[in-house]
Formats: C-alpha cells, structure tokens, sequence
C-alpha cells in the first residue's frame, strides 16, 4: 500500500515492547538471525536499569504506514565520549526497516533532526551506548550463523545508509576458528616460556565456584578492559557504575573452564579470555521470550552438549601485548574446549586494522567469515 509513512516518538515500557518486537518480528524464519531477549533490550532502554544513562541520552522513533509498524531507530549522545574525542556526535544504533526508501528517510530523518536540536553536527552508527552493546552494520556473512553479541542485517540496509550519504568510519572482521583435536606442543612450549619469562601465572583453576571469581577480580576485569580497549574506535570508557552492573549481569553466567585471567608476580590482572556456548540456536528457538520454553532451550546451551564457542572476549593490558600473554589465555581455555567436543569458536567483531588482535588466531585454523561496519556523516 502506499499510506504515508509517520514517525512517533516511542516512550514507556509497553511502546518500547513494541519496539523491540519489530525487529524480531522483521526477522521472523531468517535461519541466520539470532533474535534478541525482550527483556534484556527492553532493560537495555530503561534508564533505571542501564546505567549508561548516567552519561547517555537517547530518543527512539518508529516508523508506521498506516497503523503498521514498518521501522524503528535509536539516536544517543554518550556525553563521556563526545568530551573524550571533543565531537559534537550522535550515534544511531537499533536499526530495522522494510525496504522502502520513503521509510529509511523518515528515520533518518526524524534522528538527524533530534541531533541537531541538541547542538550535534555528526552523526555515526549503528552503535550503541557503549562498546557492551551491538555495533557496526553487516556488509559480508549473511549467509552465517548470527551471535547474541552482534547485529543481524539485510543486505538491503547498505544501500539505504549509503544513499542517505554516509561514508565508511570503521570496519571490524569476524573469525570463525577451527578447534583442533589435541593441544600442539608448539603452543604448549611457547606458553610454558612466556610464564617463566614474565612471572605470569594462571589463577582460574584455583577456584571452583564463578561467585568467588567475580568477588576476587571481577571489577579487575572490566577495568583491564577499559585499559586494554582505550585506544580503539568509539570506545566508551566504562564508569564504576556500569562496572557493578556487568560484574553482577556478565560474570555469574560464564562456566568457568572458559574463562582464564592471567596475573603477574604483583598478582595484578594482566590478561583476562572469556568464552560462553554459543546462545544462538537457543536465542532463535526462545523467539525473545524466557518463558514458558525459552529458559530452557538456553539452560540447555549453557549446561548442555554444545560445539560452537562465542568467544566473547579477550583483553591483554597493554604492557604485556606484545609478549604472547594471550598464549596463557588459550592455554587455560583450549583443553577445555577439546574435552566438551567444541568443533570451532567465533571471535566477536575486530577492528580490520587491528593486527594485534588478529595474531592471537594462529594457534587456529582461520575463517574470515564476516565483515561490518560504522557509517558516519556531518549534519
């Protein structure tokens, strides 16, 4: 039909339900999207349970033909940000729409307009309020198993970005790496020197129980994080508060054969790998809901026989980058993924400059399965 498209502004929790549906709804029977859980995105959007919101603001928009939903966007200031880089930026993030021009333009425009009635004369995206969110649009994979950390697109979101005028701000690639079915020697021997060299130990595997973890080094985690990370593009620096939250959301959820920290003769944390089942198949057969079934289905990614890893994060500090930490890290988690059976990992999107990261998958057989990125123009 050709109604005109309008644009409202969505507010409260029952709207924002809404808005999270549409995506999943825009994806529905897609084998490669990995749909979201409502209620972790709902909780994502509300100020009183992310605190991202103590330096962000954000407006969302909904696109309708008629009474049917046909788009939605997300525009964010990260204040925090905008005084690191000096930028007068806007991100958009929570992308989603039919392929109709006449909708693109509505939202972009409506986010382009917000930005400027707050003094903003750049806009980039799809990103987030943080680096803890998804960021960067699909551009090569789409034939691929999605993750729960990622964004799913059409191919078709490209053109539209393009025609609005954006350009290229930052590309990250994705690795599907073969396990291999025994640890080489070679790996072994090379972690073997480095501990003794650099007085670097592992402590994981003196605890039993991922509470203590979280106790011991869980704040030591995000906070190498900031300092492993600080450098890269957009990165968010992530304050005491959202710290707190991700120590309690994130940690008591990772087993803890696939989490590894490394520490120095100081016992300060110097490198800190975290791997979890994949949750997608789990994710697309939960439709976005926990219950009655979907809690199960993820149980059952979690404790159950599962032979795709995410490996969600790795993090060296940077005085230790170059002196093959990140051996220690594989060292702790690999036996465990050849012992549960895992046939390959995925590694979360990296920035396609970033070598150093890149150099780390050599003790892998490597696929470069997907592309994406971060579009940015004035307003």
């Amino acid at each position: 039909s050709m109604e005109p498209i309008t644009i409202r502004e969505i507010s409260g929790r029952r709207a924002l339900k809404k808005y999270v549906q549409f995506n999943i709804d825009l994806y529905k029977g897609n084998p490669y999207k990995v749909p979201p859980l409502v209620a972790d995105e709902l909780n994502t959007f509300t100020p009183a349970k992310n605190p991202a919101f103590d330096f962000c603001e954000a407006v969302h928009f909904m696109a309708y033909e008629g009474k049917k939903p046909v788009g939605r966007i997300t525009g964010i200031i990260n204040r925090n940000l905008n005084e690191k880089t000096g930028k007068k930026e806007t991100r958009f993030g929570f992308v989603d729409f039919v392929d109709d021009a006449r909708v693109s333009d509505a939202l972009f425009d409506a986010v382009e307009e917000w930005a400027r009635s707050k003094g903003m004369n750049h806009l980039v995206g799809p990103m987030g309020f943080t680096d803890m969110d998804p960021e960067g649009l699909l551009i090569e994979g789409y034939d691929q198993l999605g993750t729960m950390a990622t964004i799913y697109n059409y191919p078709y979101y490209v053109d539209h970005i393009l025609r609005r005028g954006f350009e290229t701000e930052c590309e990250w690639v994705e690795f599907k790496l073969t396990v291999p079915p025994v640890m080489s020697e070679k790996h072994a021997r090379i972690a073997e020197i480095v501990r003794q060299k650099y007085h670097l130990r592992s402590v994981i595997r003196e605890y039993t129980n991922i509470n203590d973890v979280a106790r011991d080094y869980g704040r030591q985690i995000f906070e190498l994080i900031n300092e492993a990370y600080k450098d890269l593009y957009g990165y968010s620096t992530l304050t005491p508060r959202q710290i707190d939250h991700y120590v309690k959301m994130y940690v008591p959820m990772v087993p803890l054969e696939y989490l590894s920290l490394i520490v120095n003769e100081k016992d300060e944390l110097v490198g800190v790998g975290i791997a979890m089942p994949s949750m997608s198949r789990a994710l697309q057969k939960a439709h976005g809901k926990m219950f009655p079934f979907g809690f199960v289905h993820l149980l059952k990614a979690l404790k159950g026989k599962n032979d795709i890893v995410d490996l969600l994060l790795v993090a060296i500090h940077p005085d230790y980058q170059n002196m093959g930490a990140n051996a220690l890290l594989f060292d702790d988690i690999l036996p465990y993924f050849i012992k549960n059976g895992v046939k390959y990992t995925e590694t979360n999107p990296e920035m396609v400059t970033n070598n150093k990261v890149q150099q780390q998958w050599q003790y892998f057989e490597q696929q470069l399965h997907k592309r994406r990125r971060a579009y940015a123009k004035d307003i």
